[in-house]
């Protein structure tokens, strides 16, 4: 077949076509030429066939409807191209494959609609509503959605549409051409879609926070892809090591994925020589990290931190010249930092906290360029901070605390670069603090506490002052203040009037936001001066100002009279009204006290019973002992009973939310009952010290009843808010150690994992001994959505105070939660304080109230509950900054329950001295004394 040889010919106009002139090429003996023609301003829609010797078209044919030959004068527009063809036999052949493209064509674009209307059909959520049934020019022009030329899809991004379902499997049988599919950060349940395999084109697989679960497959036949992000998801099973085929990949990213067996790195990992990020943070991998990671000389980002990594890190590790991210802390590391990583001069992020590095800072590291970011806290380095580290221009957080540095912080640091976070805690660093710190303007974080500074507090400090909220009325418990400058700050609120009688002999308010009256006493103290740059402040209208800087204050003492009358009134009647139904609700109390005693009896023999150990009663004597003077407790999800047996024993009986009968039981609230006895089967086969034990589960159409051991000293809410007995510091740190054994076990010997979801202190029980069991796990999910006064359920179940910032926010659950929650009731073991109260603020809790105050030893301490800190103020600090650690808001930077543990036994306050305390105190508050009460 040669080109263009029949280009001299030109077909001339007809206006009519004859009929058989479709089939008159296949009369001719001789060799045809004919020629292939489209038009200049519409290349891909119409395409033109026709016999260059004839003077009319053979064939025009419509990309939208290539069914249709037609037969039309030629059109003299057209570009053509034409071919001389040596037989008959030969255009037949091509005129049929010329068909079949353009039919294949059609029906790859109705497979691809079939799939849009598959996909919208299995899964849900208001972001679909752009995907309407001819909305536009069609799929191709949905949001999310990209064709090619040939309207072929080729990528679905739907990535935080927070959709809902289960993904369709077939997604490569409709849609053979796919490269990008982004589906992160949706709601979609199951496991890994098996049919993503068959897509052999796909180039970005992205999958990341779905919370997919199970096993992966074979990755092998996806040799195109470059990207692959499963973060954030709950695969269990074998690590997929097919990924080491994959030799276009450059992104790989398994973060926190910790239901993986345990898995080393293979050494054929460096054929992944185009690998540019490798996150495999949190995916239980052990071993000791390759050598050969260092020829990987692609790599920007490489994190293998939260896993079991032992060893020393390969000094290899410096070859890698394009890093710019390492990140190791987490492990088990050990061994002298390598001082090749020096060499990585792209470095801007280094972090191998929590391992047990051991030796020197290399003064290599500190001569970085990029640095911005240097942890090593929590390790056991020695020696100096290098005083080079001073000359970096980029480094804005640094955290050393937890090591055994010694000498002084090097006093030009701060000076050449703007320091953001600093944190140099719990060393033996000594000798002034640096004067230049704040020379930036942006220290927001400083941590010295623990260690032996000298000197005063340079002056240059009151430069980062970014103080909020208001004045706090405690200051005026501190008689012995002589100076108070609070000057340049952010304060908000009135002065209080108890400062009036604490007038310190330089007072500076000054340049801040404070707002209200000016009390009496700064007034006549001639005190004006030291608030100004408060636009808001204002005299009292009753008194005679004497300087026009402050306005006079509006009148509001009518106003404030009315409102008073108005409230008073409303209070009467809500006195009233809450009287009259309080009576009411106390007569008819018998009688339903009656009626709920008939309906145990009724449904007696209706009871399914599920025990978990050998029992010592029936239900009979649980049922007959359920009256209302043995209530000792209610809560979201039901009433607790204290049932003496005949034997003696004691029981707790929890009964849960009730149904009148299965037809009034909506199919929902059937479902969630199926869900709770799942749920009690799993947690009555647990066994563990520290968790309370669940004998058995009485289920039946009127209510459900859970029967456990009982807890003689009530739980730990009441034991630090309501004065039952003053718990000290040992037995304290006693508990928080038997929380975190029980978390740790659900956490990881559990396969699967147990989420609790409602870690706080009411769910915390303790034993004679003061030992603490947790209880009311795993069930809080099923219990809130059953106690739901519609079918709408909510994932979220919680207490506000403990929640997890992103649980709250995304109703997905995961250990890291737990964690969370754990951190807050550490803060209630070492301040005796609430979640929530006054104190902290209007939406403030004790995360916040914390956080405010231990930016200095002083102010550490000043957290601490007096009343039982004694001795024990560096083992308190110890577990705080657990507390702290563990209520981060970004859940990855959080231990793990593991972690937790290993954390709290090196705070032991009992690890050097016996700690058999005197039970002084608790033998007053608690006159029945517990054998062999806080022996530890």
């Amino acid at each position: 077949m040669q080109r263009n040889i029949c280009a001299s010919q030109s077909p001339s106009d007809t206006k009519i076509a004859p009929k058989n002139l479709l089939f008159s090429p296949f009369h001719h003996q001789t060799p045809l030429c004919f020629c292939f023609a489209t038009a200049p301003n519409d290349p891909i829609n119409h395409f033109h066939l026709y016999i260059s010797s004839h003077p009319l078209l053979l064939l025009s044919i419509n990309k939208n409807n290539p069914y249709l030959p037609l037969t039309l004068p030629f059109p003299q527009h057209l570009t053509k191209t034409c071919f001389r063809w040596p037989s008959t036999a030969c255009f037949c052949f091509f005129f049929l494959c010329f068909r079949l493209i353009y039919i294949s064509s059609r029906a790859n674009i109705s497979s691809q609609s079939q799939f849009i209307d598959l996909f919208k059909k299995s899964v849900s959520g208001n972001s679909l509503s752009n995907w309407a049934s001819g909305k536009g020019n069609g799929y191709c022009n949905y949001t999310g959605i990209a064709c090619d030329d040939q309207e072929n899809v080729v990528q679905i991004d739907i990535s935080g549409w927070s959709l809902s379902g289960r993904f369709p499997e077939e997604i490569c049988s409709y849609l053979p051409g796919l490269r990008v599919l982004r589906l992160g950060n949706n709601n979609f349940v199951g496991s890994f879609p098996l049919g993503i395999i068959n897509c052999s084109f796909l180039e970005e697989l992205n999958l990341s926070s779905i919370y997919l679960t199970g096993p992966l497959p074979d990755f092998s036949l996806l040799k195109s892809l470059r990207v692959l992000d499963l973060s954030y998801n709950r695969f269990s099973g074998d690590f997929p090591m097919s990924i080491t085929n994959l030799t276009n990949l450059e992104v790989l990213n398994f973060n926190e994925n910790g239901d993986f067996n345990l898995w080393e790195l293979p050494e054929n990992i460096t054929r992944l020589t185009k690998l540019k990020s490798m996150i495999l943070t949190t995916c239980m991998l052990r071993g000791e990290i390759p050598p050969a990671l260092g020829n990987m000389t692609s790599l920007i980002d490489l994190e293998l931190s939260g896993n079991y990594l032992v060893g020393k890190v390969p000094k290899e590790l410096g070859l890698l010249r394009n890093l710019q991210q390492l990140e190791l802390y987490y492990n088990q590391l050990e061994g002298a930092i390598p001082m090749e990583l020096g060499n990585l001069t792209e470095l801007r992020d280094l972090d191998m906290s929590v391992n047990k590095f051991t030796g020197r800072i290399p003064e290599s590291i500190c001569r970085l360029p990029k640095l911005v970011v240097l942890q090593l806290y929590n390790n056991t380095l020695e020696g100096e901070i290098p005083a080079v580290i001073a000359n970096s221009t980029t480094l804005n957080t640094l955290s050393l605390y937890g090591n055994f540095l010694t000498g002084e912080i090097p006093q030009n640091l701060g000076r050449a670069s703007a320091m953001e976070a600093l944190d140099l805690s719990e060393n033996r660093l000594s000798g002034r603090l640096p004067e230049g710190l704040c020379s930036g303007g942006k220290l927001n974080y400083l941590l010295v506490l623990q260690n032996d500074f000298s000197g005063e507090l340079p002056e240059s400090y009151a430069e980062c002052n970014k103080l909020s909220s208001s004045i706090p009325e405690s200051l005026s418990s501190l008689k012995s203040l002589n100076v108070l400058d609070l000057s340049s700050n952010h304060l908000t609120g009135k002065i209080p009037e108890s400062l009036s009688d604490l007038l310190p002999n330089s007072l500076n308010f000054s340049n801040n936001q404070l707002s209200g009256p000016i009390p009496l006493s700064f007034l006549k103290g001639g005190l004006l001066e030291s608030l100004s740059g408060n636009p808001n402040l204002c005299v009292p209208a009753h008194l005679d100002s004497s300087s026009p800087n402050f306005p006079i204050c509006a009148q509001t003492y009518n106003r404030k009279k009315l409102n008073c009358i108005w409230v008073i009134g409303i209070s009467v009647g809500i006195l009233i009204v809450g009287t009259i139904l309080f009576l009411k609700r106390w007569f008819n109390r018998d009688r339903a006290v009656l009626d709920n005693d008939d309906a145990f009896s009724s449904s007696f023999f209706s009871y399914d019973v599920k025990s978990f150990h050998r029992l010592s009663f029936d239900q009979r004597e649980i049922i007959d002992s359920m009256i209302d003077k043995n209530i000792v407790g209610y809560g979201g999800s039901g009433t607790v009973y204290k049932i003496e047996l005949n034997n003696g024993e004691v029981v707790a009986v929890k009964k849960l939310w009730s149904q009148k009968s299965k037809d009034s039981a909506s199919e929902d609230q059937l479902i969630l009952d199926k869900e709770l006895k799942t749920e009690v089967e799993t947690l009555g086969s647990i066994r563990h010290k520290n968790i309370v034990k669940l004998y058995c589960y009485f289920s039946s159409l009127d209510c459900s009843l859970l029967v456990y051991e009982y807890m003689s000293n009530g739980n730990l809410w009441d034991a630090l808010h309501r004065g039952k007995v003053l718990l000290d510091w040992p037995t304290r740190h006693q508990i928080a150690l038997g929380v975190a054994q029980g978390l740790a076990y659900l956490h990881h010997d559990l396969m699967p994992p147990i989420i609790h979801r409602d870690i706080k202190s009411t769910n915390i029980l303790l034993d004679v001994d003061y030992q603490p069991k947790v209880a009311d796990f795993g069930i809080a999910k099923v219990l809130q959505a059953r106690g739901s006064k519609d079918s709408t359920t909510t994932e979220i179940a919680g207490t506000y105070g403990y929640l997890a910032p992103e649980y709250a926010y995304s109703s997905k659950a995961t250990t890291k939660c737990d964690v969370y929650s754990f951190g807050v009731v550490l803060m209630e073991l070492i301040t005796g304080k609430k979640p929530v109260e006054a104190e902290f603020g209007e939406n403030k809790n004790i995360i916040y109230w914390v956080s405010t105050k231990v930016e200095t030893k002083e102010g550490a301490a000043d957290v601490l509950d007096k009343r039982v800190v004694g001795s024990y103020e560096e083992d308190m600090i110890k577990v705080l900054r657990v507390a702290v650690r563990c209520t981060c808001r970004t859940p990855v930077l959080r231990p793990t329950m593991n972690e937790v543990v290993q954390l709290l036994i090196e705070a032991d306050p009992c690890k050097f001295d016996c700690c058999k305390l005197s039970n002084k105190t608790k033998e007053t508050a608690n006159p029945t004394k517990p054998k062999n009460q806080f022996d530890l």
